[in-house]
């Protein structure tokens, strides 16, 4: 597995491995993104891996390297070419890299050029997803089975007492569909508390 980083801001786990001889004759032995050399990498989509064709996209060693150099934007014009690939991989990681320069005219106009299916926009789309995570009023990540107190008192609705603030709230369950709140006993009581009104201790 080669770890590696396609634009300043983008960190993504790459897997790459040696062409099959099944990819070698989808691919006729080019680069399936630029098509003007020889390809010489299996290169596979992330989250996918390289345990199915499928996932994968054979690449020259020019593209290979171009991932990992921002600068190299001039090199992806080769893209309004592969963008129309049948291969869903391929079309994935077009779209993954023009994504990355939305903003720039060029990937805008090859973007708009064809209407690829939801499943491979997710997939491209995949690797910059930022996966939201629970945090305490101070900004600190929290997980499963952590304590907090609070910081301030919170009426406790549907039950008769308050919980002040100071108040210890041990091996805590983050709620599932919501980032800002999180559950705990207080009084023996599960109740659903905010995260923005608690510290981790």
């Amino acid at each position: 597995m080669a770890r590696s980083t396609f634009a300043p801001l983008l960190l993504i786990i790459y897997m790459n491995t040696r062409i099959t001889p099944a990819l070698q004759a989808r691919s006729e032995g080019n680069c399936e993104l630029c098509a003007s050399e020889l390809a010489s990498t299996a290169y596979a989509v992330s989250p996918r891996n390289n345990d199915a064709i499928e996932n994968e996209v054979a690449l020259c060693e020019t593209c290979f390297k171009a991932l990992d150099d921002a600068g190299q934007k001039l090199h992806w014009h080769c893209l309004a070419g592969s963008i129309w690939n049948p291969e869903p991989s391929v079309q994935a990681l077009s779209y993954r890299i023009l994504y990355t320069f939305k903003d720039e005219e060029w990937a805008a106009e090859i973007m708009g050029s064809v209407e690829l299916g939801e499943a491979v926009v997710l997939w491209a789309k995949s690797a910059f997803e930022v996966k939201a995570v629970h945090k305490d009023s101070n900004g600190t990540e929290l997980a499963n089975g952590d304590t907090v107190v609070l910081t301030q008192g919170l009426n406790v609705k549907g039950a008769n007492f308050m919980a002040p603030k100071g108040t210890i709230v041990r091996k805590i369950r983050l709620v599932n569909d919501n980032v800002e709140q999180i559950e705990g006993k207080v009084n023996e009581q599960t109740i659903v508390i905010l995260t923005k009104y608690v510290r981790k201790s």
